[in-house]
């Protein structure tokens, strides 16, 4: 359904979006994860036909980007970070014009189903002005779906709202994955693990890393990544300790215990055991951790910087 392929964005001498090449599928969430500035929201530009890629192909549904744009945005809808609203209309007013924008037949029995869908009915006499931030990222979403496009994109949607709202949000998206196939921008990197099938990390404008976020973890935080909890040794004991131990990568404090990552060909718990008991101290817990999405992706951008 999206297919991008080398596509690059230049302002100037800085480029924006640096030859990136990825796919997502029919009925895929697709994360499009990085820090702010990263190049997520000028990708999404590309992709929905607001501005003009310097190089590089994209194509939505089969239809080029840049030489059948028409066709190609009829393909998508498109919630931008910053809702484009009119203050003066009422819900259901603003959803049917972007219905009769759209050329949807059968407008009235639209818009409803939609409202309905963005749990917006009983909002639909109320004018735009008077809605919430939270209220508005669904009156968004509602025009963005109001044609029923095969592609949706949403840019950064849970910016700005409660954490309510941030959980209705995410509901609204993974069913939208039940029927469509979704691009979805965010820097909140634990939703990435919560909605997305698969995972794209960009920073500085590159594909630095992509995959399912379990294979994601899996494949780049090789080795034992371990949770230690020791009493009896001050915080500079226990570290000295440690980071001694053959195969130890490092050790940093962690809350009232100890994160130690060691090398991935060496099983590293016997050793703690042993060393701790035979310096006099008590092992409390030792126990593995998955790195989370946010770990991983600091870990890669440190890299990488």
């Amino acid at each position: 359904m999206i297919e991008v392929h080398n596509l690059t964005k230049r302002y100037g001498a800085h480029t924006a979006v640096d030859d990136i090449s990825f796919e997502a599928h029919p009925g895929e969430i697709v994360g499009l994860l990085g820090p702010n500035g990263a190049g997520k929201t000028t990708t999404m530009r590309m992709l929905t036909g607001f501005m003009p890629p310097t190089s590089g192909t994209a194509r939505i549904a089969g239809f080029d980007v840049l030489t059948d744009s028409l066709a190609a945005r009829r393909q998508v809808g498109y919630l931008p970070e910053r809702v484009p609203v009119y203050p003066d209309m009422t819900v259901a007013g603003y959803v049917s014009f972007w219905a009769k924008l759209r050329g949807v037949r059968n407008p009235r029995a639209r818009v409803d189903a939609v409202l309905e869908q963005v749990q917006l009915t009983d909002r639909r006499h109320t004018l735009v002005r008077n809605l919430s931030k939270g209220l508005r990222q669904r009156l968004g979403l509602a025009q963005a779906l109001v044609h029923d496009p095969p592609v949706i994109i949403l840019d950064e949607p849970t910016i700005g709202i409660d954490p309510q709202q941030v959980i209705e949000v995410r509901d609204s998206v993974r069913a939208l994955g039940q029927q469509h196939t979704v691009l979805f921008s965010t820097h909140i990197l634990s939703e990435a693990e919560q909605i997305c099938d698969r995972v794209l990390i960009i920073n500085r404008g590159r594909i630095i890393a992509q995959g399912e976020p379990a294979a994601l973890r899996h494949q780049l935080q090789p080795g034992q990544h371990l949770y230690i909890q020791i009493a009896g040794a001050s915080r500079g004991e226990a570290l000295r300790l440690l980071e001694r131990i053959p195969g130890v990568d490092s050790v940093r404090a962690d809350d009232d215990g100890y994160r130690l990552r060691a090398r991935p060909d060496v099983d590293v718990r016997g050793e703690i055991a042993e060393r701790v008991v035979k310096a006099g101290f008590r092992l409390l817990e030792l126990r593995p951790v998955a790195m989370t999405l946010e770990d991983i992706f600091l870990d890669i951008v440190g890299r990488g910087s």
